[in-house]
């Protein structure tokens, strides 16, 4: 059973406006503060293993990043369902900002349980930008959920390719302003971060899911259009591929930057491997929006575990000197957490209707998030314990599962 769009739903045309307004707004700020979030993925687990002398915290690093912005998905749900869009997006990067200038005191300190300790705040930024997927949605006609979530994911992927290539150059900043070079990507994070606040803050109005609650009737569709309804087989499917993918995107890429510097990369390296990862996750999103619109999301689920399946057998077949490769392997797994991301988001989008939309996204996002937590324990442990070949492949297993399972739904 698939869920299929290809019945065009009207919207008002100031609600067309307003949408338009919107997701200007909210690219702007996935641009920036997407550079943000992904300059922290890339230096997380290099400064925590620095600092500690141990890859186990290493990738504790990013886990608790992760752990983060599971802890702050309920609260971004709440925020969004009594202020509205506006207000838990901005309050978001006002959180990561503090994380994010937390994080530059614990690397000039040369304290790795203060920078643990900042990186839970600093994944609100990971949470928030995962949250603005849904505003991008509140005022979209149902044949072009897909397309409009996507379009915001596509606008990070500016700043998560062009962020992590500033890490290096913020560091030799950094060092050449007397700070400790490892606190400079940080004070970089706190600069984007703060930034993307401002955007939100002084951009989203009317607030769109405000809106959207005052003109449900326009926005949802009649019984039987697209959006009408998701039944609950096909939802929960769906809500399993994302946390599989979460896990697994976190797990496989947390720890190539460990991977690749015992394979002798430096910061530019890593850099554009963690870029090129980042341009997987957000680059065709559109495309995979476009694709769940036409052909139905359990396709595109299934296109994205696939996607999964690869890039774990060619991270895991890669040695550390194979740079390209390993870098091969993280693009795909980029698209294939694109896909399943898409896809996924887009039947929660519509099960139900405005009104109880941020609860449900709420609690979908803090399971893939506490997913993503558990993927970066398992794979610190993991590498630790034997090696990232066996982490990679073995996440290609789990992939596997989730793919079997999809197919068997779609031909069913």
């Amino acid at each position: 059973m698939t869920t299929t769009a290809t019945t065009a739903t009207a919207v008002p045309v100031e609600l067309g406006r307003v949408q338009r307004r919107t997701l200007s707004v909210l690219v702007v700020a996935q641009v920036v503060g997407g550079a943000g979030v992904t300059t922290g993925v890339a230096v997380a687990a290099l400064s925590a293993a620095r600092l500690s002398g141990s890859d186990l915290v290493g990738g504790l690093g990013l886990t608790c990043t992760v752990l983060g912005a599971a802890l702050a998905a309920v609260p971004l749900a709440r925020a969004a369902t009594r202020f509205g869009r506006r207000a838990a997006l901005a309050g978001g990067w006002v959180t990561a900002t503090a994380g994010a200038a937390g994080g530059a005191l614990a690397v000039a300190v040369g304290s790795w349980p203060l920078l643990l300790l900042s990186c839970v705040p600093f994944g609100t930024g990971t949470a928030t930008s995962l949250a603005a997927r849904f505003a991008g949605t509140d005022l979209a006609a149902p044949d072009r959920r897909g397309r409009a979530l996507a379009v915001v994911l596509a606008a990070t992927t500016v700043g998560a390719v062009g962020g992590p290539l500033l890490a290096a150059p913020a560091q030799q900043a950094a060092a050449a302003a007397g700070v400790a070079p490892g606190a400079g990507p940080y004070l970089l994070c706190t600069l984007l971060f703060g930034s993307a606040a401002a955007t939100v803050a002084a951009g989203l109005r009317p607030d769109p899911l405000r809106l959207a609650r005052t003109h449900h009737r326009a926005a949802e569709p009649g019984p039987g259009e697209p959006g009408a309804g998701t039944p609950i087989a096909p939802l929960a499917l769906a809500l399993a591929v994302v946390v599989v993918a979460q896990l697994v995107m976190i797990a496989v890429m947390s720890m190539a930057p460990v991977h690749l510097e015992h394979g002798g990369a430096g910061l530019g390296v890593v850099g554009l491997a963690i870029g090129a990862h980042a341009a997987g996750m957000y680059a065709l999103s559109p495309v995979f929006g476009w694709a769940s619109d036409r052909f139905g999301r359990l396709p595109v689920l299934a296109a994205g575990a696939g996607l999964l399946v690869a890039a774990g057998i060619v991270a895991g077949t890669a040695d550390p000197h194979d740079h390209l490769r390993l870098t091969t392997g993280l693009v795909l797994l980029g698209l294939g957490w694109s896909a399943a991301l898409v896809a996924g988001s887009a039947l929660l989008v519509d099960a139900v209707p405005p009104a109880g939309r941020p609860r449900l996204q709420g609690r979908a996002d803090i399971v893939v998030n506490l997913s993503g937590a558990l993927g970066g324990s398992v794979a610190g442990v993991t590498v630790a314990a034997t090696s990232y070949e066996v982490l990679a492949l073995g996440c290609a297993g789990l992939a596997s599962g989730v793919l079997v399972a999809v197919l068997r739904r779609t031909r069913a």
